[in-house]
């Protein structure tokens, strides 16, 4: 994957800020070292830097048509470049390299905005239509590539930015950088940012299966933006999906040999991670089904009681015959290591498995490589976490209120002692998701915390902002499906892109330069198991059962029915009371108070009773300092400095007028 830039004047001005777009670039540079490249036009800029992967000689963006008017820049791959090259130049276009960004130029010719329905891959993408006037960025469907935007109304004119990562559009000298409280929330609600809501004012996700429209006008007048959906995640409604026999399994492993085989395609070597569970174990067999050796294996090893799955990964590694490269990681790397979280992350995390990952693509890039298959997108899909079977087992309390995440939530707000037990709040809850929602109950645990901490900033958005209304999804639509398939919709739709994309996919390895792949969301494989009855996913409380009976065929039945094993890494690495270091002094009432998130007594309360509290009171409450302290960290990295013994973020002096 790549980088990408740019800034596109939108009052009918023909002059960008010198030199912004190139500060943009260079501040992505991890994102594609091997070079960058620049477009330009009356009004209009782009900037990309490349990892080289695809066509690595030829490669350098941006790519044009053949008369120059529709010039491309790309982030991402796309798996079926030879098939569509080959239907181009059938239609008379002229195409010079084997690049996958050569051929976004002509399917635009070709397709205008439909051409990104028929993409197989991971991207964001940015084109210019000279002849049109027009800029289009569009996403892939599941949100594996970044892309964000802002639009700025300043004294050297008003100008859309959009970039891969939000430090890209800091460093341009336009966009200062203010706090979005509601991003802040909505990382305590949902462990991430499904977007399009940022922890920066005024700054944008570009939605995932959306493209956004900008129209230029004539000198004076401003452009036209418009974001439109390209794909909406779809089921059938209820009763209306493919039951099927055995049928269902083989075409379940043909799809899926042929996912892989598309993302072990490139010029450099591939490699996989692993971490003994079902998922990763099932995309190494197939990969060295289909090349006859197992791509080298990188597996994490947590080095903290209960943690430490290194013996089942290497028990599948040895069946596998395939390469085991070990990376330890203990509680001293994770936390020398949330910094550079943080900052590639743009927004606090809690979630300490991400450092951890980070650690492991530095790893891989260390050892020489810029690609790596990945098992993540098959819990979402297939049905693989917990709270599905969870949700199941309480569908009988349905009628006794607003279902069974009501009940857990009043339950465990009687345990927390709080007072917020507001039904028509629950209800708003209800109606933004359709309905009962397995999602719920997780997310609704978690932002119990919300209540014991928040101060003054954060503490209005407790009695009237409903997070899951800000996400934008479908509650018409989803009220149709079956319950299963609305809770892995919401999944979907939110920790999907929110977290496992994102903080935990494409920010930490592309911070390291490693490009990650993922199988189990191809575009023909997901339509195909979106279509399935529920009980090919859920089979009673069998999760996963679809890929378990697939996983028989080609790994043994103690790999392929293990339990799911939720990867983490210890929350008590997050030791406020630690010296010596950066997070004490983060919470000091001094920079509590600066900050203003946080309500200093509570939060000293909750610190001093810690260490006596137990069982899951302990793990929520940790779970909810450890969100405090990431945003102490990361408003001190991005916003103002607390005092913290952390370099900061480097923001320019804003780009005068003239």
């Amino acid at each position: 994957m790549c980088g990408i830039t740019g800034i596109v004047r939108i009052d009918g001005g023909a002059a960008i800020p010198r030199n912004s777009v190139r500060a943009m670039t260079d501040a992505i540079v991890h994102r594609g070292p091997d070079e960058d490249g620049y477009f330009d036009a009356p009004g209009i800029e782009f900037g990309a830097r490349r990892l080289a992967i695809v066509g690595i000689s030829d490669g350098t963006q941006p790519f044009a048509n053949e008369t120059g008017t529709v010039h491309a820049v790309f982030n991402g791959e796309i798996y079926d470049h030879a098939e569509r090259r080959h239907e181009l130049r059938q239609r008379g276009h002229r195409l010079h390299t084997y690049c996958d960004t050569e051929v976004l130029p002509h399917l635009w010719e070709e397709y205008r905005e439909d051409m990104f329905k028929t993409l197989r891959g991971q991207f964001a993408i940015a084109l210019h239509d000279g002849d049109a006037r027009r800029v289009i960025l569009a996403r892939d469907r599941f949100g594996i590539c970044p892309l964000y935007w802002t639009v700025r109304h300043t004294p050297a004119g008003a100008f859309l930015l959009f970039a891969s990562e939000i430090k890209a559009l800091l460093a341009s000298g336009l966009v200062p950088a203010d706090p979005d409280l509601r991003g802040i929330d909505h990382t305590f609600t949902f462990f991430g940012l499904p977007g399009p809501i940022t922890c920066f004012e005024g700054i944008s996700a570009l939605k995932p299966g959306h493209f956004l429209s900008i129209r230029l006008g004539a000198e004076g007048a401003l452009a036209e933006i418009s974001e439109k959906a390209w794909f909406e995640i779809d089921f059938p409604d209820r009763g209306d999906e493919m039951p099927g026999g055995d049928d269902v399994i083989d075409r379940f492993h043909e799809l899926f040999g042929k996912a892989v085989a598309r993302r072990l395609e490139a010029d450099v070597p591939v490699v996989s991670y692993l971490s003994g569970g079902i998922d990763s174990s099932f995309v190494l067999a197939a990969a060295k089904g289909l090349r006859g050796i197992a791509p080298p294996a990188f597996t994490l090893q947590i080095k903290a009681e209960g943690l430490d799955e290194l013996s089942k990964a290497a028990h599948v590694a040895k069946t596998l015959e395939a390469e085991p490269i070990v990376i330890p990681v203990g509680t001293s790397e994770i936390l020398q290591t949330y910094p550079r979280l943080i900052e590639a992350a743009e927004c606090p995390v809690s979630d300490t498995s991400c450092a951890a990952l980070l650690l492991l693509a530095d790893a891989v890039s260390k050892a020489g490589y810029k690609v790596a298959l990945t098992g993540e997108g098959s819990d979402e899909t297939l049905a693989g976490y917990p709270w599905f079977k969870i949700n199941r087992a309480l569908a009988p309390l349905d009628s006794l209120g607003f279902g069974p995440a009501n009940t857990i939530r009043r339950l465990a707000v009687s345990a927390f002692g709080l007072a917020n037990n507001s039904r028509a709040f629950d209800r708003r809850v209800y109606d933004a998701v359709g309905g009962s929602n397995a999602w719920l109950e997780v997310y609704g645990m978690v932002s119990l915390g919300k209540a014991r901490v928040y101060g003054p900033k954060l503490k209005p958005l407790l009695d009237n902002y409903v997070a899951f209304e800000d996400v934008d999804l479908n509650p018409e639509r989803a009220r149709r499906w079956h319950p299963l398939n609305r809770s892995l919709y919401v999944g979907q739709r939110t920790h999907l892109p929110g977290l496992l994309l994102s903080i935990a996919g494409d920010r930490v390895a592309m911070h390291s330069s490693v490009e990650t792949r993922y199988p189990f969301l191809d575009e023909d494989l997901t339509d195909f198991v979106q279509t399935l009855d529920p009980a090919w996913k859920l089979r009673g409380f069998r999760d996963k059962y679809l890929l378990r009976r697939d996983a028989e065929r080609v790994l043994p039945k103690d790999i392929a029915w293990r339990p799911k094993a939720m990867f983490r890494a210890p929350w008590d690495v997050l030791d406020p009371h630690e010296t010596g270091g950066y997070l004490q002094p983060l919470l000091t009432p001094e920079a509590l108070e600066a900050s203003g998130y946080f309500d200093i007594n509570l939060v000293r309360g909750h610190l001093d009773a810690l260490p006596s509290m137990k069982g899951y009171r302990r793990i929520l409450l940790e779970q909810t300092l450890a969100s405090v302290v990431m945003t102490q960290l990361w408003h001190h990295i991005f916003i103002s400095d607390l005092g913290a013994p952390v370099k900061r973020f480097a923001m320019p002096a804003p780009v005068a007028a003239g």
